[in-house]
């Protein structure tokens, strides 16, 4: 999975800001996973991402939140291409495609990236720390879906159902990836998750079962997180309004 989200053109001091910090989370991400997060310093992380440490605490309070931008780039990607979809786009089928799209490896990519994220969400649901900052890092998402979701819906759409599909697609994303990391299914293999139909027909959120993504160039197979995703969203949203699928017009 791409771990860097899409995101409009910003300054140069902004970039270089986010690119520092993601080198951070990476840091952190790996010393986690190979000692343990109580076996890891802030100064420990700083030296491995090549900066100080008092740098280290201009992005991070502490060692734990430095994960933060790696948990969530799978929304991050997510919220983006859902942000960029057209007006009048079905809900269901935005959001079905664009996660497909968000989670998926890109074709002839590694999955060394898959194998990263794997490993560090398994951490992540052992250490009660770094779990906190998970389930905040799905809250964040959350507040900042709903917005999106309401511009694709429609001026007529009732607030209270945009909170709760914003509640559901992001916990649909969340539970997708919890079952994904603590499954055995080699990151990136090929083949169909269960309820998919063959094609996705549409990456947090982290990142990096369902055929192909239509339209994205990318292979999300049973190995990605895709799959599970997909299939909680649909288990997730069936009672919906916003969520659910337009009834097909009679012939």
């Amino acid at each position: 999975m791409n771990t860097t989200p899409p995101s409009p053109r910003r300054p140069l001091t902004e970039r270089r800001k986010a690119a520092t910090r993601l080198e951070i989370a990476r840091a952190a991400a790996e010393l986690f996973t190979e000692r343990g997060p109580d076996a890891t310093s802030a100064e420990e992380i700083a030296d491995r991402a090549g900066v100080a440490l008092r740098t280290f605490y201009r992005y991070f309070r502490n060692k734990h939140d430095a994960v933060g931008p790696l948990l969530a780039v799978g929304a991050e990607r997510w919220r983006a291409l859902l942000a960029a979809t057209g007006p009048g786009t079905p809900l269901p089928e935005a959001l079905e495609r664009t996660l497909a799209e968000a989670l998926a490896v890109p074709v002839g990519g590694s999955a060394e990236g898959l194998r990263r994220t794997r490993a560090l969400l398994r951490t992540a649901l052992r250490d009660p720390a770094l779990k906190a900052v998970w389930y905040r890092v799905n809250q964040e998402s959350e507040e900042r879906l709903a917005p999106v979701l309401a511009r694709l819906a429609g001026p007529g759409a009732d607030p209270l159902e945009l909170r709760l599909a914003a509640a559901v697609a992001v916990d649909a994303l969340r539970i997708g990836l919890e079952v994904w990391a603590l499954s055995d299914a080699p990151p990136g293999a090929a083949g169909t998750a269960r309820g998919t139909g063959g094609r996705a027909g549409m990456g947090t959120g982290t990142a990096e079962g369902t055929g192909t993504a239509e339209g994205t160039g990318a292979s999300p197979g049973t190995g990605s997180p895709a799959g599970p995703a997909l299939r909680c969203l649909r288990e997730l949203s069936g009672g919906l309004r916003p969520l659910a699928p337009a009834p097909r017009a009679n012939r």
